[in-house]
Order: structure tokens, then sequence, then C-alpha cells
């Protein structure tokens, strides 16, 4: 057989076994994940008729632990064996959320309870996030980091847009207590692929040191390089923007346009297509325009079209609400998965616990203030003020990248750099 016979695998990483495992776990997870967004808030309101605050309790609890752990977590989870953090928090999960239906069977669930267990699972939501961030890069070569990551998110997206319907059917046919068990599910089907990936995972020895000390090391990486840096800022920009937005969503399209809530589930599910796309798009756009410029046209380039849902309206106004939505998650979830892959073989193994959570940190940071900026906005002037504000601002947000070397740049470099060393080698 001829050099021009060989094709690439039809299947690619799937093929192998270890990460094909990983695949099918995360797919489950995600999609249990995206049913429990939806159904435990319907517990607090059909079950226990929880007021508007305590559902926008739960909402924060599972947040709350980002900015409570994050940067500690990130140190830990570089000490540990990245697997058994994993599998550690999938149980943990699983727990969390079985506790609800057996306490609901007893009669005792309580509105409290459900904050627990929101915080319990973002809690281990943390660490888990984290730890597969790190484990990912030792599992995968690193020129398959990018197909990896497009694999994880497209089908993260594919639950993103299915699992609220699930949890509306689930809590239909059986109730919303009912909706949670699959959720529960969810996390043991992760477990039990996580345990039947084969690859063993080296820690790179090293001086047990302070956790203070681990965690500036952290910070120190990240403030220190202006690509990693940049991306910090334009996260926590973006997502206080897109908080915004997304919080006066359903006021927005039934107070404002008058759209019934059925119509309106179905619009807001319809953007998850737009990360399906961006997902598959994300390797040909990498390829063809380079890897760096395809970040850029995501997050910059794509951004300002958001603007379209602040001027959508009944009928056929409607069709520049869903344009607008597809376009800007479409490029947010294509300069994801391409930076996701150039994080995971940048940062040394040693530190990527560290740096992930110290990002995020800062990006899931912003989403409370972006809600309550939001609210503000709508409570002195309008909705449609306070959406053109917030969809202003994300494209904005862009600009920052053009302040970092990423726009002189058409890959994203191989290795560290410094600001004074902002003449990165580019990927081949």
């Amino acid at each position: 057989m001829t050099t021009t016979d060989v094709r690439p695998p039809r299947f690619g990483l799937l093929r192998e076994h270890d990460f094909r495992m990983l695949w099918i776990g995360e797919s489950a997870s995600s999609l249990g994940s995206s049913v429990t967004s939806v159904a435990l808030p319907l517990v607090a309101v059909t079950l226990l008729d929880a007021s508007a605050f305590a559902v926008s309790v739960l909402a924060a609890a599972a947040w709350l632990p980002w900015l409570l752990i994050g940067l500690p977590a990130g140190a830990w989870v570089d000490r540990l064996p990245r697997r058994r953090v994993m599998l550690t928090a999938d149980w943990v999960s699983m727990a969390a959320f079985l506790s609800v239906p057996a306490a609901a069977l007893l009669g005792v669930l309580t509105v409290a309870q459900l904050v627990v267990v929101a915080l319990a699972a973002g809690t281990a939501k943390v660490f888990f996030a984290t730890a597969y961030r790190a484990y990912l890069p030792s599992l995968v070569r690193g020129p398959d980091l990018l197909e990896a990551n497009v694999k994880l998110q497209g089908s993260e997206q594919v639950a993103n847009l299915a699992g609220p319907g699930i949890a509306g059917l689930l809590a239909q046919l059986f109730s919303a207590v009912g909706a949670l068990l699959v959720d529960a599910a969810s996390f043991a089907v992760s477990a039990l692929c996580l345990m039947r990936v084969k690859h063993t995972e080296t820690i790179e020895p090293r001086p047990r040191r302070r956790l203070r000390a681990e965690i500036r090391d952290g910070l120190r990486t990240v403030t220190g390089d202006p690509l990693l840096r940049g991306n910090m800022l334009y996260g926590c920009s973006a997502n206080l923007a897109l908080t915004g937005y997304q919080s006066l969503l359903v006021l927005f399209l039934v107070g404002d346009l008058g759209l019934a809530p059925g119509t309106t589930g179905l619009l807001i599910a319809a953007t998850s297509v737009g990360g399906v796309i961006g997902a598959f798009a994300a390797r040909p756009l990498a390829a063809r325009l380079g890897t760096a410029r395809a970040v850029l046209l995501g997050r910059t380039c794509l951004a300002p079209a958001g603007l379209l849902i602040a001027c959508a309206d009944q009928g056929l106004g409607l069709a520049l609400y869903v344009t607008g939505s597809i376009v800007i998650v479409g490029g947010v979830v294509v300069a994801n998965v391409i930076f996701s892959g150039f994080v995971q073989s940048y940062v040394p193994s040693a530190l990527m616990g560290r740096v992930t959570t110290c990002v995020q940190v800062v990006n899931f940071g912003a989403i409370p203030l972006g809600a309550l900026l939001a609210g503000a906005l709508a409570t002195a002037f309008t909705v449609r003020t306070a959406l053109w504000v917030m969809l202003g601002l994300f494209a904005l947000s862009g600009l920052i990248l053009l302040a970092t070397p990423i726009r002189r740049l058409r890959d994203l470099p191989t290795h560290r750099m410094t600001d004074r060393s902002l003449a990165p080698a580019t990927v081949p």
C-alpha cells in the first residue's frame, strides 16, 4: 500500500479504548448535568413551593465552590493521581443526587437539603473539571489533543441541546425527583468508565511545599504569560456579559416578545446547535486559518453577531435571535476547543491543575456579577436595553485579545512565553 492510500482511522481517537471510556463517561455525565440544571429547580418549585429567591440560591450554590475552594483545589489536584480525584468526585455527586429522591420518599426533603446537594455537587465539579483537564494530556498525545477536545465538547453540546427537553419529559412522565435519578446514574456510568481506563498516570515527584506557595506558582504562571493572562481577562469579561444576557433571556422572550413557555424552551435549546457546529468546525478552521487566527475569529470577529439578539421581535424577527445565538455560541465553542488543546500541551503537567483553577476562579467569579448587573440595568431601564448593553460588552470583550501577542500569530505556540519573549515558534 502506498502512502497515498493511507487514511486516518474512521472514528479517530474513539478507536482507542482508554479515550473511548473517558468520552462515554463524560458524555453521560454531561447529559445528566444538563438534565439537573432543569430538574433541581423543578423539584424546588413543584414539590417544595420554593420562592424565586430560593431558586436563585440553588443556582448560585452550584458556582460558589469555585470561589471558595477553586485555588486550593488546583494545588491539591496537582499533588494527587487525577483519575482517583475524578472517581471520588463522581461517587460524591452520585450520592448527593440520590439523597434527593430518598428524602422525598421519606417525606423529609427541604430546600436546605437541595442547597446542600447543589453545594456538594458543585464542589465535586470543581475537583472533577480540574483533574479532567490535567489528566487528558497524559492520556492523549499532544497532536491528538485538538481532536480529543472536539469530541468531548461536541458531545457536551449535544447533551446541552437534549438535556432540558429530557428533563421536562421525565418530569412530566414521572416527576422532577425522578429526573434526578438520571443524573445520579450518569455519574455512576462516568465512574465505571473511568475504572475501565487502563492507562496509568505518572505523577512527577516534587518536594511538598506549603499550599499557599503552590497556589502562588499557579497565579504567577497565568499572570506572567501574556497568552494565558489575556485568555483569563477575556473569559472574565465574556462570562460577565454572557451570563447577564442569559439571565434576562427568558424574561425577554416571554415578557417582551410574548412567546409561550414551550416555544421559549425550544428556541433556547436551539442555540446549542451552534455549539455542536462550532465543536466540529474547530479542526477544519484551525487547519485552514491557523489555531491563533481561528481563536480570534471565534472570539473577536463573530461576537458582534450577538447584537442581532437585541433586535429580535415576534414573527420573522425571531430569526434574528436564532441567527445571533447560533453564531456567538458557535464562535465561543470553536475558540474554546482550540484553546483548551493549546493549554493542555503548553502548560507543564505539574502546574496544570493550578493554572486551570486560577483561570476558572476569575472567569466563574464574574458569573454572579453579570447576573446582578443585567438585573440592575433591566430594572433601571428596560430588558431590551440591558440586552443591548450586555451583548455590546460581549462584542467588545474580544478586543482584549488584540492587546496580546495572539494578534500577530498564525498558530498558537508550543512553548511558554514571557512578556520579554513575544516571538514564539509556531505549531508546524
